[in-house]
């Protein structure tokens, strides 16, 4: 019986990636810091994000007991649950209406939770699932059409919401793994000349007239300085106003005169550059970077292609969320409302996060040595 424990805690010191989860516990804990500083109620939010900070370290305790594969084998149902949910928060009366789009569920005053962050995560393990199936066939016509209804049957009900950003993020997520598995560049070029022809009826039938003055606005912000365009002028003031080093820890300036909207949530990347200054930004795109990294490296160490696939999808879910977000704040990027992982405050984000970095332990827990 000891010996059986030796064994155990040798095979969990030997297997799991204490560099990864450190880098996510750091990401973690300094976001929930720039939360307490950038929050209109502190404590409330605080204690929100640490409750869903807890719950997800729960999540990734028992990930590590289940085998990805196991999870893959189900992928079937997974799909399943993911198209009930996104179809159940479309319905009025159960979906709530939020900033332009029915995407939550809300439970209470307190507790909402936004269904396509979980099945982001659901759409990962079974995208890699079929692409695993496919494997050396993915060139095949037939092949290649049924991983697109795969992925664009979940983006349309995104779009039905309307969420433009969230159905982006997916869409990003799909051509990195169909870039990881090798697929024929032939059909790379030919599904960005389809989006190119499709931009013009996008423009005219799909988007929104706010999302469509967010999109002009960003190339001029001046021009609705009290409409689309405020959120941007404010963000890059109280980023220019950070300088260096920041104002300090709790004395951001936008704090006090209220000039930001969503400082704590979309925005929290403009607050730590001005309380943290150009030091304490660029600390957090690396940190997060540096997650990003870890997450290929493990992928490129895993046992098969499914957890290859599994890495590379999370990795390219917090690359496109970093991005955007920072890109956003610096008024590069047209606003889209996408969170910045581990700093945005969100439970739901929180939990889905760190769900996400569970999967990857998981690939890294039943994979090679990994060499790094």
């Amino acid at each position: 019986m000891i010996i059986d424990n030796l064994n155990k805690h040798n095979d969990f010191r030997k297997n799991f990636d204490f560099v990864f989860f450190g880098l996510v516990m750091l990401a973690s804990i300094f976001g929930i810091v720039m939360v307490s500083s950038a929050a209109p109620s502190p404590v409330k939010y605080t204690v929100v994000q640490m409750v869903a900070l807890l719950l997800g370290l729960g999540a990734m305790a028992l990930l590590l007991v289940l085998d990805y594969e196991h999870l893959a084998k189900l992928s079937i149902y997974l799909y399943g649950i993911s198209v009930i949910l996104l179809i159940l928060v479309l319905i009025p009366g159960i979906g709530v209406y939020e900033n332009g789009a029915r995407s939550w569920f809300r439970f209470g005053s307190l507790i909402g939770v936004q269904p396509a962050e979980f099945v982001k995560l659901a759409f990962i393990i079974t995208f890699s699932k079929h692409l695993s199936e496919v494997d050396d066939l993915i060139d095949r016509p037939r092949n290649v059409v049924m991983l697109l209804l795969h992925v664009g049957f979940l983006v349309g009900l995104i779009l039905l919401q309307p969420d433009f950003g969230t159905a982006v993020v997916f869409v990003f997520i799909a051509i990195a793994m169909l870039f990881a598995a090798k697929i024929n560049w032939k059909y790379i070029a030919s599904g960005a000349g389809a989006i190119a022809a499709a931009l013009p009826l996008a423009w005219f039938f799909v988007l929104k007239p706010y999302q469509k003055e967010r999109i002009i606005n960003l190339f001029n912000p001046e021009n609705d300085p009290s409409g689309t365009g405020y959120q941007v002028m404010q963000s890059k003031i109280a980023i220019g106003s950070g300088k260096f080093f920041g104002s300090g820890l709790y004395e951001g300036g936008s704090k006090y005169n209220n000039f930001l909207p969503e400082r704590h949530t979309d925005f929290i990347f403009s607050v730590i550059c001005e309380e943290l200054g150009f030091l304490g930004g660029t600390l957090a795109v690396i940190l997060l970077m540096a997650i990003v990294v870890r997450c290929l490296v493990i992928g490129m160490n895993s046992r098969n292609n499914t957890g290859f696939y599994i890495c590379v999808g999370v990795a390219a879910m917090f690359a496109f969320h970093i991005i955007e977000n920072v890109g956003m704040c610096i008024g590069i990027l047209p606003v889209t409302g996408i969170p910045l992982p581990f700093f945005s405050y969100g439970g739901s984000s929180m939990l889905s996060n760190l769900i996400a970095v569970g999967l990857v332990l998981n690939v890294r827990y039943r994979s090679k040595s990994i060499n790094f």
